[in-house]
């Protein structure tokens, strides 16, 4: 056998492993993973233009001696089959790297350990002129205005991640690039903020100086929210937890709650699983494939957390951006989800059937018809009753074809549009006016309206509404 070294060509390959896909956010919170495999308990994040935009995060974890830090700055420093500490984010030793490049083309990492203060570069145009992996050792002096530096000096122990040669964007996104950077880190990392992951103290993130607020997505601490059972499945000698939630009905909520908890993504689109690595947030809104996603279901959120020793079984990418897990586990969670969507279509179900109560007369009812079904308005209602007594058989007529037409053209898909969207307000309700039901009944009394007829009428929803003025009126 023959065999010769053929080796890559550098700048072309740093061209490709630039290129992964990664947005600013998600590659800032690849590395925030190694603070937190470094058993950080303060993380600070600066981007400011300088004049031009540089970026550096600082922790106070365990630091690094200088063949650490060496061996930190190596492509594919871990073997992604070797088995990790439980708190350890990482898998392939690539992180640092491929989300560092797919930002700036200068990454250079400071840490201390011990008192000692170690830096290493990578500077890609360099490494491309030279055709060669080649690590710089620069001049620490000249990081000296770098923000955060003062406080890594400072530290006892920890690391700093300096950013520098950022061609991802221009100085003027650096307000919404870091607007959109707080979101996506008080969500991915909300467990470790809120401190309620075992054995560890709650996690400080600051950002550009502004402490980051933990966004849990399942907002557990409102009382309308339903936490149903947990449940545990057990794979490659491990478990995964299972935690179903179904988030209150929007009439629960304040608009403000309504608004935050939809996301960016909206309520439809942000239902399903949410997939946590070791308390850390992956993969959120999605069904895999199980489920179609829809309305009925959009309050339903499913936690799913998996230990550090399953990324195998659950195909997750170096981003941590895809994830799909193998058919042994797909059979568990399809079980899952047929229970768990029946009750969470309740909060709607339950207010659709509401139109079919026996006990209230309404104005539009649910009719079925051939395997289809529309909303009709009720024409044995009361009030079209007593009105249809006193019209002229063409003006009975035209009554019906005007309450013909509003079934035909009931809005339903701007109906549906703004229910999704904005569901507070809407209010139909304010636009009967309370004064002319109280002179409608004061004028039907006036002409010796029967009792039988009061009785019918108190059924209607809009008397029901207004109980506490015609329980008076029925006392006259």
């Amino acid at each position: 056998m023959i065999t010769e070294v053929v080796q890559p060509i550098v700048s072309n390959f740093i061209k490709s492993l630039r290129d992964i896909g990664y947005t600013f956010e998600v590659a800032v919170a690849d590395v925030l993973d190694n603070c937190i495999t470094a058993k950080a308990n303060n993380v600070q994040i600066a981007c400011i233009p300088s004049p031009k935009t540089v970026f550096t995060l600082l922790d106070d974890g365990t630091g690094m001696t200088n063949n650490e830090l060496v061996d930190a700055m190596r492509l594919s420093t871990n073997d992604p089959d070797a088995e990790r500490e439980a708190i350890d984010l990482g898998r392939f030793g690539l992180g640092l790297k491929t989300a560092s490049f797919s930002q700036c083309t200068d990454l250079t990492v400071l840490s201390k350990k011990n008192g000692v203060v170690s830096i290493k570069q990578w500077d890609l145009e360099y490494i491309s002129k030279e055709n060669e992996w080649l690590l710089i050792t620069p001049d620490i002096d000249d990081y000296e205005n770098i923000p955060l530096f003062d406080e890594f000096m400072n530290q006892e122990s920890g690391t700093l991640v300096v950013w520098r040669g950022i061609d991802t964007f221009v100085e003027t996104d650096i307000p919404n690039k870091v607007d959109i950077l707080r979101n996506h880190l008080s969500l991915v990392f909300h467990c470790f903020l809120e401190g309620i992951v075992p054995g560890k103290k709650a996690l400080k993130i600051l950002v550009n100086g502004l402490h980051l607020e933990p966004f849990n997505p399942f907002n557990p601490k409102h009382l309308a929210t339903q936490q149903l059972a947990p449940e545990k499945i057990k794979y490659l000698d491990s478990e995964i937890i299972v935690q179903p939630y179904i988030l209150p009905h929007h009439s629960k909520l304040s608009q403000q709650e309504f608004e935050k908890f939809a996301t960016k993504d909206g309520y439809t689109k942000s239902q399903g699983f949410y997939l946590y690595r070791a308390n850390r947030l992956l993969i959120h809104g999605t069904w895999w494939g199980m489920h179609r996603a829809n309305d009925a279901h959009k309050l339903v959120r499913i936690k799913v957390d998996i230990p550090n020793n399953q990324d195998s079984a659950w195909g997750i990418d170096i981003k941590k951006s895809t994830a799909n897990p193998v058919s042994e586990i797909k059979q568990d969670l399809k079980r899952i989800i047929s229970q768990v969507t029946v009750k969470g279509s309740r909060p709607y179900t339950g207010r659709g059937k509401k139109i079919e109560d026996k006990t209230t007369t309404r104005f539009w009812e649910l009719v079925a018809d051939n395997n289809q079904i529309h909303f009709a308005i009720n024409r044995e209602h009361p009030i079209i009753k007593s009105l249809e007594e006193t019209l002229r058989e063409d003006q009975h007529h035209l009554l019906n074809v005007i309450l013909m037409g509003l079934e035909s053209y009931l809005p339903l898909d701007a109906i549906v549009a703004q229910l999704n969207t904005d569901p507070l307000k809407v209010n139909q309700e304010t636009l009967i006016n309370e004064d002319e039901i109280k002179m409608l009944v004061e004028n039907w009394r006036s002409k010796g309206i029967s009792e039988a007829f009061i009785k019918e009428l108190l059924k209607t929803e809009v008397y029901k509404n207004k109980e506490g003025y015609f329980e008076n009126a029925n006392q006259h």
